[in-house]
């Protein structure tokens, strides 16, 4: 069962981390077209709503890693 559930969390770490800097590369587009431009009020911009989006993917990906890290603890008991 660990050769499944091994290569399956280090897909997920993988994808945690892709999610992480596409998170921050969208941060830091919005903070320099935010400087650029100035504040417009309070909607959100696209930049904004990527960051938030890889923000929640990235959540996801770490929950399911914890899942299967536990899955691997309770198979090696």
């Amino acid at each position: 069962m660990n050769y499944i559930l091994i290569p399956i969390l280090v897909i997920l770490m993988a994808l945690v981390v892709i999610s992480l800097v596409r998170g921050i590369v969208a941060f830091l587009q919005s903070t320099k077209l935010d400087l650029e431009h100035g504040d417009d009020g309070p909607r959100a911009t696209e930049m904004q709503l990527k960051q938030n989006k890889m923000m929640f993917a990235r959540i996801k990906y770490q929950a399911l890693a914890i899942v299967v890290v536990a899955l691997v603890i309770m198979a090696s008991r």
